[in-house]
């Protein structure tokens, strides 16, 4: 097993802005699995990057008002099959010493693994929704991101453990080889915050995701494209909810599927769903 570590200056972009937690710019996830798959992808060709297991979004990387960049690290670790285990760290200064802190971790397998063929309904169910919430209510009062982040599109549905809605990737981004395989981050961003809104019906706390199982990238999306997503709540405890998420275009096409996504209070209780959203049954 062999290990090495990677500096890495993250160049802060204009719409970071727009993605702010407790009064704080942070790094999206979506942002830390393309910069682990762009370091990868950069070193070993052999890896497949579409494919993303048991990913974990340990701790927030704070951007602090007015950097143009972040340092951080990338460390890899190369197992005896030619997987890597990838990790986004950063240096926190304490009084006396330096600790190094984890923001988020993925393990790549090498391209030619087989993969089990995604298969699932994208047709919307027949039953009329239990609530219609339009985009602009949520990002008002559910999902508190600025407009850069403002991915859902015109209404989002809520039927039982479902939700679904529209995503419009915006003309924002940086163009790569890793990129162009990944497709636009700002999709997926916009599911999770399907998943988020979803969650707020059965939680008494506002949902993030913190991880999941697998990611699978089967066509890569593009910036300024419009999708649909299908969220299905799993199940749920009191401290977690689990969902299973796809992005498809208008004729049923699969773009990507992430499974097993995991989501939790990241708040310490302080964010609330509002009144209104709570499912009373």
């Amino acid at each position: 097993m062999t290990t090495w570590r990677i500096p890495v200056a993250i160049d802060v972009q204009p719409w970071f802005a727009d993605h702010c937690f407790d009064g704080k710019v942070v790094l999206p996830a979506v942002e830390t699995m393309t910069l682990l798959a762009a370091a990868v992808a950069g070193t070993h060709p052999e890896i497949d990057i579409r494919v993303m297991d048991n990913v974990r979004f340990t701790r927030f990387l704070e951007i602090p008002v007015g950097s143009t960049s972040v340092m951080a690290l990338i460390e890899c670790c190369q197992h005896e099959n030619g997987s890597i285990h990838a990790k986004l760290l950063s240096r926190r200064q304490f009084k006396v010493m330096t600790r190094l802190q984890e923001h988020g971790e993925i393990l790549f397998s090498p391209a030619g693994e087989k993969h089990p063929l995604i298969s699932v309904c994208v047709s919307e169910s027949l039953v009329a929704p239990e609530m219609m919430i339009p985009a602009e209510q949520v990002y008002r009062e559910l999902v508190p991101f600025g407009p850069s982040y403002h991915t859902l599109q015109e209404t989002l549905h809520l039927c039982g453990q479902e939700a679904w809605g529209r995503l419009k990737a915006p003309m924002l981004g940086i163009q790569d080889r890793a990129r162009e395989l990944l497709g636009s981050p700002f999709p997926l961003d916009g599911a999770f915050h399907a998943a988020c809104v979803l969650g707020q019906r059965s939680a008494d706390f506002v949902p993030f995701p913190v991880g999941f199982d697998r990611r699978i990238i089967l066509r890569p999306t593009q910036p300024g494209g419009s999708y649909r997503t299908k969220v299905q709540l799993l199940s749920r405890t009191r401290d977690e909810l689990l969902f299973d998420l796809h992005i498809f275009d208008d004729q049923g096409q699969i773009f990507e599927s992430v499974t097993g996504v995991r989501m939790r209070d990241v708040s310490g209780r302080k964010i609330k769903p509002p009144e209104w959203m709570r499912d009373k049954n």
